[in-house]
């Protein structure tokens, strides 16, 4: 069974790589991804989220995310489950004590919430906006040892440079 919080992300990336104008359109996306919900389930989880309708470039109203009034969609959007895969991950970059990692839109707050949730030793906390996430590292922490407990979190960070 998928957890509330596979299917909150699943939503995230739904919303953010296609223009989804109603309820029904979302919950049709999300039974492609193997969730059953109610229309109930999913307005409670619509409000959570903090999800609004804005208007696309052709007019039509379609979901967006907080603070993503200027959504952004990608060019060839890959399925819910193949993002969430990657974590939404895209890169990591270090400037002394300090790392920022960089997201796919809508899904920093989430992955900052599982770092922080992980509580490594390596990490102090982290801040996190729409797609960008700083960690504050504590002192004598290499980068590769950063990267090692992130690992836990994203799979997929070893494979960047």
């Amino acid at each position: 069974m998928k957890t509330k919080n596979c299917r909150l992300d699943s939503i995230k990336m739904i919303i953010s790589s296609k223009e989804i104008g109603s309820q029904e359109e979302l919950l049709q996306e999300l039974a492609k991804e193997g969730f059953q919900l109610t229309q109930a389930t999913l307005s409670r989880d619509l409000k959570q989220l903090k999800v609004a309708k804005a208007a696309s470039m052709n007019g039509n109203y379609v979901y967006v995310l907080p603070n993503n009034t200027m959504y952004k969609r990608m060019v060839d959007p890959q399925s819910a489950s193949e993002m969430l895969r990657h974590n939404g991950f895209i890169s990591i970059e270090f400037s002394n004590n300090v790392a920022v990692i960089k997201t796919r839109p809508g899904y920093a707050s989430s992955l900052a919430f599982d770092i922080d949730d992980s509580k490594f030793h390596e990490i102090i906390g982290t801040i996190a906006g729409d797609d960008t996430i700083i960690l504050i590292i504590r002192e004598g922490c290499s980068k590769t040892s950063v990267k090692q407990a992130l690992a836990h979190v994203i799979p997929t960070i070893n494979q960047t440079k």
